[in-house]
């Protein structure tokens, strides 16, 4: 939280100091996020400071008008805020009012006539299926230790074979395999149920096959060099050369496999409620992005091809 004893009185002082324990304690917000939350806020009484003409007291914040907080997203606009931080700022401050109206300190219906501002949702970039294949098969090229190659084409294997996230697919135990299918944990805490194709059961058995370590049934299959658990940064370093190597572009990375998995299977005519339980979303509309990636896709090839496009 920036320093607002110049800002804010010391009774809303000592109110910003207990929502943001709240933030850690009971919304177990990373340190961060709480962060950047209170620098919103911070920034927020900053300028009801200024634009009140002294120190932000609870008076101030109970005559505030739908107006002040227009004005204050302006005047953060002039400042060339994007409208995604915008969003950002004005759900934290929400948030601390939220706090306040629990705490019976106050409630305002000024927010409810201010709309958060719109975020243009920008559509994920998948490979190419060629491009999909060659990454995943150039990865032995690569490396000269073949285990921890086994390792890294399984790990790709798994985002664009099976859709997983790489945090899911390094949370994988032996004992989430079985033959045809894999338990996956996703965000949440959810579990779902995702079909094992027999080019990835291969990837993952020529992993385990050379593996030099131990690995029991509950614990992460994927290892490091030294034996603990695979860090996501060393895929993430690997998918980089990769790129490099096939001359692939900057939006290639370990989650545009996910991507193309869910690109290419609606293309092929894959039901969108199957995409949506394969890829552990819990909402249809964010599975429904990839209509527009496929739609996208189709018109460009439309134009590159028909004779009088």
């Amino acid at each position: 939280m920036p320093n607002t004893a110049f800002t804010v009185d010391a009774f809303l002082q000592n109110q910003l100091a207990a929502w943001q324990r709240e933030l850690g304690v009971v919304r177990r917000l990373s340190p961060l996020t709480i962060q950047s939350y209170g620098r919103d806020v911070g920034q927020f009484l900053d300028f009801l400071s200024g634009h009140a003409g002294g120190k932000v007291k609870l008076e101030t914040l109970k005559d505030l008008r739908a107006a002040d907080i227009r004005a204050f997203m302006a005047s953060r606009r002039e400042d060339d805020v994007t409208s995604r931080s915008l969003a950002r700022s004005l759900s934290a401050i929400k948030s601390f009012f939220a706090f306040l109206e629990r705490e019976g300190v106050m409630a305002t219906e000024a927010f409810n006539a201010v709309r958060t501002p719109k975020i243009a949702r920008s559509l994920p970039k998948a490979l190419t299926v060629i491009e999909a294949k060659r990454t995943i098969a150039t990865t032995a090229e690569l490396e000269e230790q073949p285990w921890v190659a086994a390792r890294d084409m399984a790990v790709l294997s798994l985002c664009y074979g099976a859709g997983l996230r790489i945090s899911e697919a390094l949370a994988l135990t032996r004992a989430d395999l079985d033959a045809e299918t894999l338990r996956v944990t996703g965000k949440g805490g959810k579990t779902r149920m995702v079909p094992l194709i027999a080019a990835v059961r291969r990837a993952i058995d020529t992993y385990l096959g050379i593996c030099p370590f131990a690995l029991d049934p509950g614990q992460p299959l994927f290892r490091g060099v030294k034996g603990g658990v695979l860090s996501p940064r060393l895929i993430q370093m690997r998918v980089v050369q990769l790129r490099g190597a096939l001359g692939l572009p900057p939006s290639a990375t370990p989650h545009a496999l996910r991507h193309s998995f869910a690109t290419h299977l609606l293309g092929k005519g894959g039901d969108l409620r199957a995409i949506q339980e394969l890829l552990g979303h819990a909402s249809l509309s964010t599975t429904q992005i990839y209509t527009a990636v496929d739609t996208d896709r189709l018109l460009e090839s439309y134009h590159k091809a028909h004779p009088r496009a």
